[in-house]
């Protein structure tokens, strides 16, 4: 089915090869207004991709530009907490690869661990930490699902990220991403032992995504925009409404870096 919706897509595009795909998280649709030109395509259209339940995601395609570099978003993305696949996501990053993409970036809100990165934030993905176990790999029955990690998040598309940012003046921290499984909340004590072990923010997404494109071979860059405290360190409770409402503020600033980022540093990848 991936094959199918990747010439479905081909035709589409008439030639052009975008060589960038951006996957957004909740709330983060901001992005796609920077997008020209923009074909927008439901997942629902689209054979083999899955269609999410979460609010806050479009659930969409958007093939265009960022200046002149071709780019396909996905608006949108489905959770391991949906229906308990960590693979959901392999069909929509297949089909990216088939069309020229040679780099994913992949976004999301998360609840930061760290008290100077307040919600509003930014965050680098430096590395990640597999808390739920759960793997995109499992079940492949060949060597090449024993994929090395050690440069999981590709260090040059790092670079021209803090790049852009320190361009345009927007703060940048970056640090190690936890993904629990959702859909609850931390509790306040899994947040002090995620800090113990190292992380700087809590998620539900964007590790199976990770792991899916390094089996693919495909270059990985990731951010997390902060939504939200962690558990416990605020004495407030979570909702996805906070983060529904405070990722555009975040939203806005990532999407700035990212557009700057691809649009305005590309000879690179030339």
């Amino acid at each position: 089915m991936s094959a199918e919706t990747t010439e479905l897509l081909r035709a589409r595009l008439g030639g052009v090869l975008p060589r960038y795909g951006i996957v957004l998280g909740s709330g983060l649709g901001s992005l796609v207004e920077a997008v020209e030109n923009p074909l927008c395509i439901p997942y629902s259209d689209l054979p083999s991709f899955p269609v999410g339940s979460v609010s806050g995601h479009a659930g969409e395609m958007v093939i265009g530009t960022l200046g002149a570099v071709p780019v396909i978003v996905l608006s949108g993305r489905v959770h391991y907490y949906e229906r308990g696949d960590a693979n959901a996501m392999r069909p929509p990053i297949e089909v990216l690869k088939g069309l020229g993409v040679t780099s994913l970036i992949l976004t999301n809100s998360a609840g930061s661990l760290r008290e100077d990165m307040p919600p509003g934030s930014v965050m680098r993905i430096s590395d990640h930490i597999n808390f739920s176990g759960a793997n995109p790999l499992i079940g492949i029955d060949s060597d090449d699902r024993f994929v090395g990690m050690t440069n999981a998040y590709d260090a040059d598309l790092a670079a021209r990220m803090h790049r852009a940012a320190a361009k345009l003046a927007i703060p940048l921290s970056s640090g190690v991403y936890m993904w629990f499984s959702g859909p609850n909340f931390e509790t306040p004590a899994e947040i002090r032992m995620a800090r113990v072990l190292g992380a700087d923010a809590v998620g539900m997404s964007t590790v199976p995504e990770v792991l899916i494109a390094r089996h693919l071979g495909l270059k990985v860059a990731a951010a997390s925009v902060i939504t939200n405290f962690g558990a416990g360190m605020t004495g407030g409770e979570l909702s996805h409404h906070e983060t529904k409402d405070m990722a555009p503020i975040g939203g806005k600033r990532l999407a700035a870096i990212l557009a700057e980022m691809i649009a305005g540093g590309d000879e690179d990848h030339a």
